[in-house]
């Protein structure tokens, strides 16, 4: 079966959300490609399409596996098939057709625009979708909340994985594979271009300050070109402080957490940063709720971090990130983004992580990461596990 009986209330649930999206935008129809949004709207991974037109039902188009039944289930050896198919069924061809424009590749984003032919196609099918995404059902929400549990579970683990001597690398392995015995399935779903990591970052000293190409919050040198991102190979030293930020999917659904550990003693300026990022967290938690804008967020963390003389080492050092959170779910970087150009406002069911970090010169990164839940009085925090640096046994 495309999905089980269970999930048929959730599928229907969610094709409401994207058809009354689509109306917005006078659309007749949405194609989807891509991996999670396949997800999203099948509660599997497949190759194929997913199409959902403004009025009626879902139709998956599959090219593999072999053996998903269904009545909205047709099989098809190229995208080109669609268009028949769907007049096979006695429905009209859309006059305008979504199209992921933001993920899918230029041939094939071509060829779905000539086989639709005259239709009006129109690359915003991923804006559509992720806005959709963005507020989360109360099923989503369930499976977000067995990630948290499951990822604090994780966490409250990781001091006594370390052992004296340890590279960053050996602990990022014990970490992962404990990561793995809880349950984590491992993948970390990130939307945009050249986004890519294993499993998270295990990030020590001054490799913390190492610039990387990716839009990530920390850097770090990696452990090879190919992959410049994360430890890279260094023993872990005293008066460093380790910061792990691990994959925290264990259902389909992510959240994000990170934690600061520390060998023997750091400078006071390091332990100052930590406690302005719990800061920054208490304020926004008593600022955040619907209808406030993600870039308000974004400029009550920097407001604080410039205050408390730390804005020098505020989301980097020698490299900043431009955002202080993200939206998380399928994807570890949904919306809403707490960035300063922001234009995302706050609606009840977003799942968004905030993350002021710091990077100290000479020591490494501090900071605490959260995944919180936008409620109708403000927002819950799903991540709960020890905020404090704690030290490694």
């Amino acid at each position: 079966m495309m999905y089980n009986a269970a999930f048929a209330p959730e599928a229907l649930a969610r094709k409401e959300k994207i058809q009354t999206a689509l109306r917005r935008l006078s659309a007749d129809a949405l194609l989807l490609a891509d991996n999670a949004n396949l997800y999203y709207t099948s509660s599997r991974v497949f190759c194929g399409y997913t199409y959902i037109p403004a009025e009626g039902d879902m139709l998956y188009f599959v090219r593999r596996p072999v053996g998903l039944t269904g009545d909205n289930v047709v099989y098809i050896r190229k995208p080109e098939q669609i268009p028949d198919e769907l007049k096979n069924r006695g429905l009209a061809l859309p006059a305008t057709l979504l199209l992921e424009g933001d993920s899918l590749p230029f041939n094939e984003y071509n060829r779905l625009a000539a086989a639709f032919s005259p239709a009006r196609i129109l690359g915003e099918g991923t804006a559509l979708i992720r806005g959709v995404r963005a507020v989360k059902t109360p099923y989503e929400i369930a499976l977000i909340r067995q990630s948290a549990a499951s990822h604090d579970t994780l966490y409250r683990r990781i001091p006594k994985l370390y052992t004296e001597g340890m590279t960053d690398q050996e602990f990022s392995i014990e970490i992962e594979r404990c990561a793995r015995q809880h349950g984590s399935l491992g993948i970390f779903r990130i939307f945009g271009r050249s986004m890519e990591i294993f499993m998270g970052s295990v990030l020590s000293g001054e490799n913390a300050d190492t610039p990387t190409p990716y839009d990530f919050a920390m850097g770090g040198a990696g452990l090879d070109d190919s992959l410049p991102i994360g430890c890279n190979g260094t023993t872990i030293r005293p008066g460093q402080t380790v910061m792990v930020d691990v994959n925290g999917n264990f259902t389909g659904y992510m959240t994000d957490l990170s934690r600061v550990y520390s060998l023997g003693e750091i400078p006071d300026l390091a332990l100052h940063a930590h406690e302005v990022s719990l800061e920054i967290h208490r304020a926004v938690m008593l600022m955040a709720r619907p209808g406030v804008a993600a870039a308000d967020l974004y400029n009550k963390a920097l407001e604080i971090a410039r205050d408390r003389q730390v804005e020098d080492y505020f989301m980097g050092h020698r490299q900043k990130a431009g955002f202080v959170g993200h939206g998380v779910g399928i994807e570890i970087n949904e919306q809403p983004v707490i960035a300063p150009r922001s234009r995302d406002v706050l609606e009840v069911g977003m799942v968004f992580a905030l993350e002021p970090k710091f990077v100290i010169p000479g020591v490494g990164p501090v900071g605490v990461e959260n995944t919180y839940l936008v409620t109708e009085e403000g927002v819950e925090k799903l991540t709960c596990c020890e905020e404090s640096i704690l030290p490694l046994e």
